[in-house]
């Protein structure tokens, strides 16, 4: 047999089945025991309780064994009979409501972790008070008269030294008819076990009175039967006692005295040996005796197998009885009795052997008999019984299903019983481990008293909890269900208790559903209970809850605003409150030290975009002067290496995204940053301890204005949207500042408060990429310095959109508002295809007119290397401050479509030197549209009559949806390129307007002035042409080689660069329209388009063309034959090699057979004459499909011999960009036309070489019989 103090179930047994001391005494006895605040039960209880008594014990059998532990359980004679349902039930309330008030203190406590509560095998967040209330619950089926466990075995009977004829007040206090009812009325024997116990108050009378009485006493009951007790032997009092027994009576004090002040040491040594003297030598021998007697009447009558055939017989019958669930009344001298007094007396002594086999004898018999009360009793106490004798837990647990059925089939009055065999079996389940069976135990006790089903379902949800595997779900469940119950009880802070519990549970779970639920009414509860702070703190966590329909979020919105006006105050929630949500990675801190933004969408560019900017306009520490401009890293002292620095009066900007979770609007009010500035004392303050005071932390009171200023807005939130919100704070002295977090007013109600992340804060701009680590910053942390110079620059009349190729004139305004002055600026532009910087006379000119050539040439017009450096100084006597602003002209183009943004990066130093930034940089953005306009294409042909002459087609089309456009005028770029158009549009023709959908085109013929014209015309300048498209004396060509013409070109050049690109091999055009319709983007302005690099088609370096006489009259009849002397001129297009060419020449061979004039004709045919232009005729298709050219048809040839009477072969040697001459000659012997193109040119240079085919070039000569 196992010990029964291992397991809880058996420390219960222990405690709850145990002999009953009835205790009976006069008035004068309780006064003196009243003394310690303590009555006399009370004294004497603690000392009843032995854990190691060790008794010599022998029952039935023959065999002793030792007694360890043991009990007394004393009651008045009053006390002695069942509690009525009405005292129960209030005990019981009494229980709960002080668990509650002494866990009020635990309310507030965060829930523990669900991890921590399975892990924990002591059942430690079980509460305490359940086993308290769970003895409540077993005593209220105590004094039953189906059961002998709670009968009195012995009674105390207790006299006073100071009662008069103490012998009589004895004989009286057990008069039979002041005996409790169930001795009267047969169902407890009346005739047990008396003692006598003399008290003798050491503060009345002495020791000798005390003895004299105690000697009578002994001589009239006996001399081992009556005691003498002595207390309050104290003398002043006070006596305390380490080791307190009466720690559980501590509620009960008197006067405010200590329990147990009148008794000393020695007193209670004297209560401890008289009890154990009472127990040891009286009460168990006298079971003992009881034990066996009984033991041998009830062996005489119905044990072996002759009684039990008579007993069976006697029974016979009954089965057709009626049934009576309270079933017959047995006396106590019945053998039914008897046998359940054996048992009850065995169990008590802890022979257990014994109790289970009178169990098994009466249990037949009150199942016969149809007693089910007390059938269920002995079915109960042998499920006991096995599990202490730790056997069969099969019979165990069915003997208790059997008593637990039978209990609930009596009805009500057997349902305290069944609740008493549930606890039993659920802890009996529970030391098994069985948690899982144990909750379903407690589930089936929770009956119609709502408090008792209240504390059953929470003990069920611990069970599943700690089941294996845990039943999360069925434990939150149940303890949801436990505190409904508790709420309908007004046990509110047990619901709390239940619902925070529950809320654990839920945690690890998806249920968003029932956490809002929990939350909601937890917050509700308490607010019922005056503790506003945790129900804000709960209501907080259900505001967001955007799975909930609308109703419900108004309602969970009302009831949170409803609760905070309850407070009266403005409450601030200091946990962070959920409407709205603040997104952490939606916060973006924009702040300027030596950077500036001069907009908002400026601080939005990636950071490296503007530090490859500024590397041209910042100079290395390197290349600047000794003192001049250190690095600012070394003027930072060490110990603020980790903060980033701002400017007294200059805007830290905060971002912060706003977004609302629920379906319906939000109303915010006063949001604001949360802001700590300290100032270093060695500045402001001197200190004694050399550190930095806090001046000012807003958020927690109004923020002080002469430290820093804050700004406020107030939004409404739609549902379902998010707003993001700027708010800065100015800092205007130096020193450090924190940003703490932010903070609002919901509905003019609560404040919320949102403490920043520094590792989720998203700078800008960030930390700049260095070749050593950088020390990390923390994102929240600022170093304030003096005020410095700030320059704030805009553009004017920059565009958002705007058609393609569109110029204008802007003015770049920079104001400076300090009044100490900025020097050394410089400005850089990340796109020069749309920005370039213009003269400062444009400032006075009159836009477009400025553009145009001008007989006289201004300084404003005067021509400028493009390819000068990008970075733009301004002049050394311009200096801003104080207000007066500074206006630059500026070029601006739309090169390409699309979306674009302009970057600008302004450069300037302070003459303040004594501050720790020396520069500082102004960084402006703009975003523009630029829409489609003209799409121009140009196609060079060579002329193949003239050297380096070309045939230009330009294709126009407008891409616009409504404008419509005039073209103005073409320039061609290049070394020594002449333009000429074909023909000129009618400037009143309709064809001169080109509207939304309309395509051009247009021929011009481009000439190389290089070779056109002679040696002496040669110059080293660069050639352009402009050429007017209208017929229209009255407009002024555009001067295309000034600014910010020849800019925008040097950059398309740049941006269209092809490979290889050689010499006189490309040219670039630039189309000039302006916009002839006023549609609020480009009314009235100028259009620029470029075409470069446009490729000349040809493919050798070395360009030829034969010169001579076209036609020649000659008489075949006087000469035979005719001799013509013809040019060729050869041209080097190489700019650093000379060519060496070879021209051969190779004798016609004889023509096949003629099949007519025609054929011949086409054998022979050629390039006809093409220098008479007025036989040209040029139409022009507006839809681009293409151009006509008609020729006259040329003379019938008639193919005839010649040969070449020259040198055959021709060496000759041309320098580079240099043309050479080589003579030859033909001999004609008939009349015709002649194709020469058999020859071949040879050429090489120290690269390459190549021939040339003379069919490349036809020249045909005609010869005609003269007259």
């Amino acid at each position: 047999m196992a010990d029964p103090a291992s397991t809880k179930l058996g420390r219960m047994l222990l405690d709850k089945i145990s002999p009953v001391v009835m205790v009976l005494c006069t008035q004068l006895v309780e006064d003196s025991c009243r003394k310690n605040g303590l009555n006399l039960i009370e004294m004497l209880s603690p000392f009843c309780n032995f854990d190691n008594i060790d008794v010599p014990v022998r029952t039935a059998s023959d065999q002793p064994y030792r007694l360890r532990k043991f009990k007394l359980r004393l009651f008045y004679a009053s006390e002695i009979r069942q509690p009525s349902i009405e005292v129960n039930l209030e005990r019981i309330n009494r229980v709960i409501s002080l668990a509650g008030d002494v866990d009020v203190g635990k309310l507030s406590l965060s829930p523990p972790e669900i991890e921590s509560l399975i892990a924990t095998s002591n059942l430690e967040f079980v509460p305490s008070w359940f086993d308290s209330f769970n003895g409540e619950l077993i005593d209220a089926v105590s004094f039953s008269e189906h059961e002998a466990f709670d009968h009195p075995v012995a009674c105390i009977v207790v006299v006073s030294s100071r009662d008069e004829d103490p012998l009589d007040k004895c004989v009286d206090l057990f008069n039979t008819n002041q005996l409790p009812s169930l001795f009267n009325d047969g169902a407890m024997d009346p005739k047990i076990l008396k003692l006598f116990l003399l008290l003798h108050d050491n503060k009345h009378g002495t020791p000798e009175k005390a003895a004299e009485i105690l000697s009578e006493m002994r001589s009239s009951f006996g001399v081992n039967d009556c005691h003498l007790l002595s207390i309050n032997s104290s003398i002043d009092c006070m006596e305390e006692h380490q080791e307190n027994p009466w720690g559980p009576y501590s509620m009960a004090t008197l006067n405010d005295r200590k329990l147990g002040c009148f008794l000393t040491v020695d007193d209670v040594e004297e209560l401890r040996n008289t009890m154990h003297d009472i127990s040891s030598k009286h009460i168990i021998p006298h079971m003992e005796i009881k034990i066996r007697i009984l033991n041998q009447q009830i062996s005489a009558t119905r044990k072996g197998f002759r009684n039990q055939i008579k007993n069976l017989w006697w029974r016979k019958g009954k089965d057709d009885a009626a049934e009576n669930l309270n079933g017959p009344m047995y006396t106590f001298s019945s053998i039914e009795s008897q046998i359940r007094v054996l048992g009850d007396y065995g169990f008590m002594l802890h022979d257990y052997e014994l109790a289970l086999s009178n169990y098994r004898l009466i249990s037949t018999d009150y199942k016969l008999d149809k007693a089910w009360k007390h059938y269920a009793g002995v079915q109960e106490v042998m499920g006991l019984a096995y599990f202490m004798l730790d056997q069969s837990t099969k019979d165990a647990d069915f003997c208790m299903e059997n008593a637990f059925s039978t209990y609930l089939k009596i009805g009500v009055s057997g349902l305290r019983g069944a609740t008493r065999c549930g606890i039993w079996w659920a802890e009996m389940l529970k030391d098994r481990n069985q948690f899982k069976d144990a909750a379903s135990v407690y589930s089936r006790i929770s009956g119609e008293e709502l408090l008792y089903s209240a504390a059953m379902l929470e003990q069920a949800s611990y069970c599943f909890l700690l089941s294996a595997p845990s039943l999360l779900r069925k434990s939150g469940f149940h303890l949801i269900l436990s505190g409904e119950l508790y709420k309908k009880c007004d046990q509110i802070k047990h619901a709390i208790r239940t619902y925070t519990y529950a809320l654990s549970v839920s945690k690890a779970s998806s249920w968003d559903r029932i956490r809002d639920h929990v939350h909601f009414h937890i917050g509700k509860w308490y607010a019922l209970l005056g503790m506003y702070n945790e129900a804000i703190k709960h209501l907080v966590e259900v505001l967001s809850c955007s799975h909930q329909p609308k109703e419900i979020q108004e309602l969970f919105l009302s009831d949170f605003l409803q609760i905070v006006k309850e407070t009266g105050k403005n409450l601030e929630v200091p946990v962070r409150l959920q409407l709205p949500i603040v997104n952490p990675l939606s916060v973006k801190v924009v702040y300027e030290d030596h950077r500036t933004y001069s907009s908002p969408a400026a601080a939005t560019v990636n950071e490296s975009l503007w530090k490859s900017l500024e590397e041209g306009c910042i100079p290395s520490v390197s290349a600047v002067k000794t003192n001049w401009l250190e690095s600012q890293a070394n003027l930072v002292s060490k110990k603020h290496e980790k903060l980033n620095v701002c400017v007294a009066g200059e805007a830290i900007k905060v971002e912060v995204g706003l977004r609302n979770p629920l379906q319906i609007p939000l109303s915010l009010s006063n949001v604001s940053l949360i802001c700590k500035h300290s100032v270093e004392e060695d500045k402001t303050e001197q200190g004694a301890n050399g550190s930095s005071i806090d001046h000012s932390i807003s958020g927690e009171s109004l923020p002080d204005t002469s430290l820093f200023v804050l700004s406020e807005v107030d939004i409404s939130l739609p549902g379902l949207e998010t707003i993001t919100v700027r708010l800065t704070v100015t800092p205007r002295v130096e020193g450090h500042l924190k940003l703490v977090g932010v903070r609002w007013r919901l509905s003019d109600s609560v404040v919320g408060i949102y403490e920043f992340n520094s590792e989720q804060l998203r700078m800008k701009p960030p930390n700049s990429k260095r070749k050593t680590k950088p020390p990390v910053k923390d994102d929240t942390q600022f170093l304030v310095i003096k005020s410095l110079p700030r320059l704030e620059g805009v553009i004017r009349n920059i565009p958002e959109r705007v058609y393609s190729g569109e110029c204008r004139r802007l003015i770049l305004e920079l104001k400076n508002l300090s009044k100490i002055s900025v020097k050394n600026l410089k400005l850089r532009i990340s796109n020069p295809r749309f920005l370039a910087v213009a003269a400062k006379e444009v400032m006075g000119l009159e836009f477009p007119s400025c553009l145009k050539k001008q007989i006289k040439p201004s300084n404003s017009c005067m021509r400028v290397d493009a390819r000068q450096d990008d970075v733009f100084v301004f002049p050394n006597t311009v200096a801003i401050c104080d207000e007066l602003p500074l206006q630059w002209p500026l070029w601006f183009r739309a090169a390409a479509p699309g979306s674009i943004s302009l970057l600008m990066a302004i450069y300037y130093e302070t003459e303040d030197g004594s501050s720790i930034i020396t520069y500082r940089t102004l960084r402006m953005q703009y975003n523009l549209e630029v829409l489609p306009s003209l799409e121009v294409s140009f196609k060079c042909s060579p002329c193949p009559s003239r050297l380096q002459e070309f045939l230009v087609r330009m294709d126009v089309l407008n891409k616009t949806s409504s404008g419509s456009y005039q073209i103005h005028q073409l320039s061609c770029v290049g070394d020594d390129w002449e333009l000429v158009l074909l023909r000129q549009l009618d400037a009143d023709s309709s064809s001169n307007t080109l509207v939304a959908g309309q395509a051009l085109s247009s021929f011009f013929k481009l000439k190389n002035r290089r070779i056109c014209g002679s040696s002496g015309d040669e110059t080293s300048s660069r050639g352009i042409t402009d050429v007017k498209i209208l017929n229209n004396d009255s407009t002024e060509l555009f001067d295309t080689s000034t600014q910010p013409f020849n800019h925008f070109n040097y950059h398309e050049r740049l941006r269209q660069q092809r490979e290889h690109q050689d010499h006189g091999k490309s040219v670039d055009f630039i189309l000039i329209s302006e916009s002839s319709d006023g549609d609020g983007l480009s009314g009235g302005q100028v259009f620029s388009h470029h075409a470069c690099h446009c490729r000349v088609t040809n493919t050798s370096p070395v360009w030829w063309l034969i010169e001579g006489p076209r036609s020649v009259n000659h008489d075949f009849f006087s000469e035979a034959f005719c001799e013509i002397s013809l040019k060729m001129t050869i041209h080097n297009s190489m700019e650093e090699e000379a060519v060496l060419v070879s021209v051969e020449t190779l004798d016609s061979k004889p023509p096949p057979p003629s099949r007519g004039g025609n054929e011949s004709a086409a054998a022979a045919a050629g390039w006809q004459d093409t220098s008479r232009l007025s036989e040209m005729r040029v139409t022009s298709d507006v839809m681009g499909a293409g151009s006509r050219v008609s020729r006259t048809p040329s003379l019938e040839s008639v193919a005839a011999p010649f040969v070449w009477s020259g040198s055959s072969s021709t060496r000759v040697v041309v320098d580079p960009l240099s043309s050479a001459e080589v003579p030859l000659r033909i001999t004609v012997f008939a009349p015709g036309t002649f194709d020469l193109s058999n020859y071949s040119l040879r050429w090489s240079s120290g690269m390459s070489s190549g021939i040339c085919e003379g069919n490349l070039h036809h020249h045909l000569i005609s010869v005609l019989q003269k007259e």
